[in-house]
C-alpha cells in the first residue's frame, strides 16, 4: 500500500538546519534502571499469533467481513471455541 492516507499529517518540520543535540536530548534517548536498558514500545506476547494460509469460499469471507472491523479476531474466537478434541491413537 504505497498511497498516502487522506488523514495523514506531516510529522516532521522541514528546515534547512538540523536540530541542536543537547545533553538533555541525549539523556532522554535511552531509559536505564540501574545497568539494565528498559525497552520501550509494545511488550512481547507470550503466545503470538502465527501466520496461516487458508483457502475459504468467497461467500464465507464476505459474510465475515460484513460483520465489520475486528472480523478476523471474531473468526479466530469462533475457531478456538470449536477446536476438535484430540483423538487417541488406536495402537
Amino acid at each position: 500500500m504505497s498511497a498516502k492516507r487522506k488523514g495523514s499529517v506531516r510529522t516532521s518540520i522541514v528546515t534547512s538546519e538540523p536540530p541542536e543535540i543537547t545533553d538533555e536530548w541525549i539523556a532522554g534517548a535511552d531509559l536505564y534502571r540501574g545497568e539494565k536498558l528498559v525497552r520501550r514500545g509494545r511488550p512481547k506476547l507470550q503466545h503470538p499469533r502465527r501466520l496461516l494460509s487458508l483457502r475459504l469460499p468467497p461467500e464465507v469471507i464476505a459474510k465475515w467481513k460484513a460483520t465489520g472491523p475486528g472480523w478476523q479476531t471474531r473468526m479466530a474466537e469462533v475457531l478456538e471455541k470449536s477446536t476438535p478434541k484430540s483423538r487417541r491413537s488406536s495402537g
